[in-house]
């Protein structure tokens, strides 16, 4: 063992995040404006599409949960008696009547689909599949060509190649698997593996043939709003056949799940304008731009104009008619591309020639797009720090999405202040019907949590993992005039830390995803991946309190000798040098917390002696609870603490690399992945404080093992397999 300080280790600035993770950025700062698809001049960008008169499209969606009735209403689970005494809420009575049935337990003890983040909006990472294997093989695969040898392969149902980073989690409904990742596989002519998007794909998941991609073009903003590479760091939530992510531009989508392998191109968003193909004015293509505009002036497509669409999937065949819309500046092209009969639009924008298409029925590779809602926008005027990366939840009709809003490229000043960093939407609409500013002007970086929504005491609790370092609870309804009724806080770090830039500091963000189990709440500190390793927090938490529950509140004596609270600050909230102190709160909703614990008894603090920064999600079975933090350590704790509110520590083990995901738990055995590869393998219970074997998947496994219909799903770096007997 290794004694490791207490304080934060100082590591680099760089670039870095998954589904629930993040990076730093270099350049920009203000959010875009919105792209029209008719511009003729400035960058055209795909999918973009918004109603002339508004921020978002909107439709009637199939995907609707029904209310019950008031005397059927209960909690998720009953609180914990160990949990601090409950405030009880007056309007208890009232928020019954609006409790929407929750199917989390079927869909938990079910062994199925796994059709969002963790499975349900309780992101309690357990689900019930059976038959699992416990060994398996990938085979290798030529680094150079990407040939498999499945000659040594064994449990490998299949795999498909993803792009060259992948941080999505996998998500299976309805026979199919989701997995957010960039656009290295170049599954798409029009974008070659050279294009950087962000990518949702969609596969099959009994043969892991690709089905459909949707295509996220970068910001032309930069890597503040857009950091290269990334892709879609998201997971999605699927309903039927509707599906809800957020987008690599800050935006809010709502898909088709059949594409348009439903021969339709359902709506609002219909006729979707995309980039199709272009020629640039620069180097070896110059001469084939002055001849491709002169040949348009003319009326004809040349030969570099041809060979452009064909290489896009566009070939054409026979005669192309073209006509003039603005003189020198933008041509429509009517003809057969591709075998299709279409209209193309072709206009010269800046340096390049770009060719336009309009998606429908016979696009069977493109995403269908529902309605979309740019949450940097105008309307909005959010500002993401690198990336939106969150995974949305529902609560029957309702859609919870943390926006994202964050620092610039300075890492100090916040672009927008007065931007929401939690919404409320239709989810059938795309209607906003509520926001919330919290953590406003101290915000210490990006927010890249993902929402919960748990029914505690009869009140359904929408949580929001604030970029302040602070949980927030808010009544999971419609709001009102707007604004939704915020029911706690808790800030989830010691007031006396303090923030330092490049990760060198005590202060961390919440980029884990809160957990319900048991009627009580879990969730872990951390930071961006870059700033490396630091002292961490894992909190359980009682959520029938109200009010102010952290644990500790910030004070400053006054003249008079009495204590006076302090406004939360940023950097760091109380400032002992200045007079002022940390007292306990005779509020506090902390049922017990883990920093750090001398399992030894030589009373010393070793590394494996304590909680690390984390960006991975608690994962909760029969009171037992697995965390990795990101040193690489696997904590395995009681859920419930003792009576006192002291965790238990049943025992930790080091995985020897860093671990961004989460646990699986399922089939009587936890899963856990790393950046080396390895996938570690223990028997469930507190008493297996070893892997029976770790499994290399031949590349980083930055995101977290699924578990549905006896298979387990891991992205890793570049590639998704399906692993079962």
């Amino acid at each position: 063992m290794r004694n490791n300080e207490l304080s934060a280790w100082t590591l680099l600035v760089a670039s870095a995040v998954l589904g629930s993770v993040t990076m730093l950025s270099l350049s920009g700062c203000k959010p875009p404006e919105t792209t029209e698809v008719d511009v003729s001049t400035g960058e055209y960008v795909e999918s973009n599409t918004t109603a002339s008169d508004s921020n978002v499209t909107t439709t009637i969606s199939q995907a609707v949960e029904t209310p019950i009735p008031s005397d059927n209403a209960a909690s998720d689970n009953a609180a914990s008696d160990n949990a601090a005494a409950a405030v009880k809420d007056a309007t208890t009575a009232d928020a019954a009547k609006q409790l929407i049935a929750d199917n989390s337990a079927e869909v938990v003890s079910s062994g199925g689909d796994w059709p969002q983040w963790g499975g349900t909006r309780q992101r309690n990472n357990t689900p019930g599949v059976k038959n699992l294997p416990l060994e398996w093989n990938i085979g290798k695969f030529d680094r150079r060509t990407g040939d498999w040898d499945d000659t040594k392969a064994k449990n490998i149902r299949w795999f498909s190649n993803l792009g060259s980073q992948t941080y999505g989690n996998p998500v299976i409904a309805e026979g199919q698997v989701y997995v957010g990742t960039n656009n290295g596989a170049g599954h798409l002519k029009r974008f070659p593996s050279k294009v950087d998007l962000g990518c949702l794909l969609a596969f099959d998941e009994k043969t892991g043939d690709f089905k459909w991609q949707h295509s996220s073009e970068k910001l032309i903003t930069g890597r503040v709003h857009d950091w290269p590479l990334q892709g879609i760091c998201c997971s999605p939530l699927v309903e039927g056949n509707r599906l809800w992510f957020v987008t690599s531009r800050g935006e809010v989508r709502c898909l088709d799940t059949e594409g348009f392998y439903d021969n339709e191109d359902d709506g609002p968003v219909k006729d979707e304008m995309v980039s199709l193909a272009a020629i640039m004015n620069a180097g070896p293509s110059a001469e084939a731009f002055e001849l491709a505009l002169a040949g348009l002036a003319e009326g004809k497509l040349t030969d570099a104009a041809k060979a452009a669409l064909a290489a896009a999937g566009a070939e054409v065949e026979g005669d192309v008619k073209i006509e003039t819309v603005t003189e020198g500046k933008s041509w429509t092209a009517q003809g057969k591309f591709d075998g299709i009969d279409r209209e193309l639009t072709i206009k010269q924008i800046g340096p390049r020639i770009k060719f336009f298409k309009k998606l429908g029925t016979s696009d069977k590779r493109d995403a269908d797009v529902i309605w979309v809602y740019n949450m940097m926008g105008p309307e909005m005027g959010i500002s993401q720090h690198n990336m939106c990366s969150c995974s949305v939840t529902s609560y029957g009709d309702l859609l919870f999405v943390n926006t994202g809003n964050g620092l610039d490229e300075s890492h100090l000043n916040l672009p927008a202040p007065d931007a929401p960093s939690f919404i409320c939407m239709n989810k059938n609409t795309g209607e906003v019907l509520w926001t919330d500013g919290a953590p406003a002007k101290n915000i210490l970086h990006g927010q890249w949590s993902s929402p919960t929504v748990g029914t505690f005491d009869g009140v359904p609790q929408a949580l929001f993992a604030g970029g302040d370092g602070i949980l927030y609870s808010f009544r999971a309804d419609e709001g009102k005039d707007g604004n939704p009724e915020l029911l706690w806080k808790f800030d989830c770090n010691p007031k006396t830390s303090k923030w330092v830039l490049g990760g060198e500091g005590t202060r961390n963000n919440l980029i884990a995803t809160p957990v319900v189990y048991d009627g009580l709440v879990y969730i872990a500190v951390g930071q961006d991946p870059e700033h490396g390793e630091g002292e961490g927090h894992l909190w359980c938490i009682n959520p029938n309190m109200r009010g102010d529950i952290s644990p500790t509140l910030a004070m400053k004596l006054g003249d008079d000798g009495k204590r006076i609270p302090i406004p939360h600050r940023r950097i760091q909230a109380v400032e002992p040098e200045n007079g002022e102190v940390e007292v306990d709160n005779p509020n506090s909703g902390v049922v017990w917390h883990y920093s750090m614990l001398d399992t030894n008894g030589d009373e010393e603090i070793d590394f494996e002696e304590e909680m690390h920064r984390s960006i991975g999600t608690c994962a909760i079975k029969d009171d037992v609870l697995y965390v990795a933090d990101f040193s690489g350590l696997v904590h395995c704790l009681d859920a419930k603490g003792t009576k006192d509110g002291k965790p238990i520590v049943h025992f930790t083990y080091d995985m020897l690399a860093q671990s961004w995901g989460s646990p699986l738990i399922a089939d009587g055995h936890v899963f856990i992945g790393d950046e080396d590869g390895d996938v570690a393998i223990f028997e469930f219970g507190k008493e297996n404080v070893e892997p029976i074997d770790e499994i290399n998947m031949g590349s980083s496994v930055y995101s977290t093992p699924v578990g549905a219909n006896e298979s387990i799903f891991i992205s890793t770096k570049d590639k998704l397999f399906s692993i079962g007997k």
